[in-house]
């Protein structure tokens, strides 16, 4: 597997998006499932996980990722070389009511939540999954700033994030201080170019999420609706998934798709993105696409 730096940490080119083992347009596996699919990803070299508190089938069940996650680490032997990344700071509450919390006491105690469900002593990455519009971003990044210096945290993280907020966060954290942006990307959710661009520049990581169009009919049929993935991968005797996933991979040593995936076979698939070289005219076909 080939590798990619993400903050302090090197992890692989690719990594696995845990949520559709808890939630999403996909039916649900069972936990046996779920643990394998986990399983699946580490012995095809994924050396990153990405998790987040509220990946859950239901409010009160808050933690249900990333107790699958620990559970299928804890069972699979020596994962000491295993990120796990998870989120924070958005809230869900009885009978289903969404909503966002950038409050220091919050973020504080989602933390502690998620050190719990992990079963960690820090966790390696944690990103604040989306921003609290009634808080100073650049307050809400100086509690991460805390918890890292307390030990909380080794890495700092931010997802759904504008160029500006890219920016705010750096003011604060300093260069380096940011170690990704974990952004919606894929052939049609292209949106992101611009924060991929930025994070390039100042050495931060950018993780696609959704990077095949979301879970679902839309990761099943990216080849339909962009039929370039499907000739290309048809030429090459792979999957169109696995051009999308080689495609992101090329627009930048920074980049880390995170494709989500609920069954074994899926992410043994994904993990095979970075060893496809797509050739020059192929990359200009798959642009050519969007313009």
């Amino acid at each position: 597997m080939k590798t990619r730096a993400l903050g302090p940490f090197t992890v692989s080119a690719v990594g696995l998006g845990a949520m559709p083992l808890s939630m999403g347009a996909n039916e649900r596996p069972d936990r046996d499932r779920a643990v394998a699919t986990v399983h699946a990803a580490l012995d095809a070299g994924i050396t990153l996980i990405d998790t987040a508190d509220i990946y859950a089938p239901s409010w009160d069940t808050m933690g249900h990722n990333e107790q699958v996650v620990a559970e299928a680490l804890r069972s699979y032997g020596d994962t000491s070389h295993v990120v796990v990344a998870t989120k924070g700071g958005i809230t869900r509450g009885e009978g289903e009511t969404w909503g966002r919390d950038g409050s220091p006491d919050y973020l504080r105690r989602a933390v502690e939540a998620s050190l719990r469900a992990l079963d960690r002593d820090v966790l390696d990455l944690y990103q604040w999954h989306r921003p609290d519009r009634w808080r100073v971003y650049g307050e809400v990044v100086e509690t991460f700033r805390q918890l890292q210096q307390e030990g909380k945290i080794r890495a700092i993280g931010i997802s759904n994030a504008d160029v500006e907020e890219i920016d705010v966060a750096l003011e604060v954290l300093g260069e380096g201080g940011l170690a990704s942006v974990q952004n919606e990307f894929s052939p049609r959710f292209r949106c992101s170019r611009d924060t991929l661009e930025h994070c390039g520049e100042h050495g931060i990581a950018f993780l696609p999420w959704s990077p095949l169009g979301g879970t679902g009919a839309a990761s099943k049929d990216v080849g339909l609706t962009y039929p370039v993935f499907t000739d290309i991968g048809a030429a090459r005797g792979v999957s169109p998934q696995r051009v999308v996933l080689a495609w992101e991979l090329s627009l930048g040593e920074h980049v880390i798709p995170i494709p989500g995936a609920s069954r074994p076979a899926s992410v043994t698939d994904s993990a095979q993105a970075p060893d496809l070289e797509l050739t020059t005219d192929e990359l200009a076909r798959i642009e050519a696409q969007f313009t």
